[in-house]
């Protein structure tokens, strides 16, 4: 098989990390994922979002950004748990819609991320992990992250209807949106193999995109 750079997207909790790992196990695929306990900003975000948005943003942009150029350029085949390009369309957007990052903050931050991405080069494949809110809420509360207490079923919402505007509107690559709570990928090798074979249909060309 060529060289691959597919992306993970998904809310939060919708299963992209236990994806990555899977995949890059089965098909020896690189993986890399998205800067959680070594960022140094987070601690200082959820005291206060409002003081720490915009460097958390931009914190994310070139880190991601740095993933993204190095699993393009290395020979092996790779899969990447979040895409730079949720950055704005999801998250600084959420940031913005409840106040948590200005407007004069999120149009330097877009000014910025524009820049960054007309330079990237192109993903094979868009992996979109759905789930349902109250399926990501009992996931979330399972996995029982100190930094993750405070999300709300109408933020885990608003993020959901942002995904949906986003993914019907991008074009980079081709997306291949999977139902995340049909599908246990994690201990079911069959459910594994399913994902598998649709990531190959549709590097092939083929034209399923939602299962």
């Amino acid at each position: 098989m060529p060289k691959r750079l597919i992306l993970l997207a998904g809310n939060i909790g919708a299963g992209k990390t236990s994806l990555t790992k899977r995949i890059g196990e089965r098909l020896g695929w690189t993986t890399a994922y998205e800067s959680v306990t070594d960022n140094p900003y987070l601690p200082d975000f959820y005291e206060s979002m409002r003081d720490w948005a915009f460097q958390l943003q931009i914190y994310f942009l070139g880190h991601r950004a740095e993933q993204h150029i190095h699993l393009a350029e290395i020979p092996e085949s790779a899969i990447l748990d979040r895409s730079i390009y949720e950055d704005a369309h999801i998250f600084a957007r959420a940031l913005n819609h409840m106040d948590n990052l200005t407007d004069r903050d999120y149009q330097a931050y877009l000014r910025l991320y524009h820049l960054i991405v007309a330079h990237l080069p192109k993903p094979d494949l868009l992996i979109h992990l759905e789930a349902p809110v109250p399926v990501l809420m009992e996931r979330i509360r399972r996995r029982a992250r100190n930094i993750e207490t405070g999300i709300s079923e109408d933020y885990l919402s608003l993020l959901a209807r942002f995904y949906t505007e986003w993914i019907k509107d991008f074009d980079l690559c081709p997306v291949l949106t999977i139902r995340s709570d049909d599908l246990d990928f994690v201990h079911e090798d069959q459910h594994l193999d399913i994902v598998v074979q649709r990531i190959n249909d549709r590097l092939s060309g083929r034209e399923e995109m939602v299962f």
